[in-house]
């Protein structure tokens, strides 16, 4: 089961260094907003999108990257650095350091672009790397479904039961931002199909 973390902490680092990055930065992040600068940066950083003048928040297009790291409180933030922790390292070995990155970020900016297309008319904020990590979920779900092989079946279940639960529980509570969550589980599944695709040309 490719989610079981056996590394070392020194181990992680050498071996994972952009999710190790992102956890340290979302840490770092939540501890300097929550304890010393009194939420600043959540206002400064959140999404946000208003009916009138900012209709899908781009007045300010950099909120679509800095909500990323910014979290609503320890609950948030420690279940999506766990996801991130547990989840994220073998598609950053999968898909290279740099190519992970990037992909981890699309996928946060696609969560939020569905979230101000649904949300569009309305007022609405929200914070949080869900929408990444649902990216991440999202490109396991389609290996499971069109690269079975790639995948162990201990793997396969987990991704359906989490990708299950995890929107379930999206729908079922009002302080979650279920669109973000779609549309980054939407944008990894698609990155790791174009991802599949050009490596199979490649070969060819």
């Amino acid at each position: 089961m490719m989610f079981l973390r056996y590394e070392n902490f020194r181990s992680y680092l050498r071996l994972y260094p952009i999710t190790a990055l992102i956890l340290a930065v979302n840490l770092i992040m939540f501890l300097l907003d929550h304890l010393v600068l009194d939420r600043q940066l959540t206002i400064w950083g959140m999404f946000y999108q208003e009916p009138v003048f900012d209709r899908y928040g781009l007045s300010e297009p950099y909120r679509y990257v800095s909500s990323i790291i910014l979290h609503a409180g320890w609950d948030h933030l420690l279940f999506n650095c766990f996801s991130t922790l547990v989840f994220a390292p073998p598609l950053e070995r999968m898909l290279g350091h740099l190519r992970y990155l990037l992909f981890y970020l699309v996928a946060g900016i696609a969560g939020n672009a569905l979230s101000a297309a649904i949300h569009a008319g309305s007022e609405y904020g929200s914070v949080g790397a869900s929408g990444a990590i649902y990216g991440v979920l999202g490109a396991f779900l389609y290996l499971a479904i069109f690269r079975k092989n790639a995948l162990d079946e201990a793997t396969r279940k987990t991704i359906y039961g989490m990708l299950a639960f995890g929107l379930i529980y999206s729908f079922l509570s009002s302080q979650i931002n279920i669109w973000a969550h779609v549309g980054g589980a939407i944008a990894g599944f698609a990155m790791m199909g174009a991802f599949v695709a050009i490596r199979a040309k490649s070969r060819s």
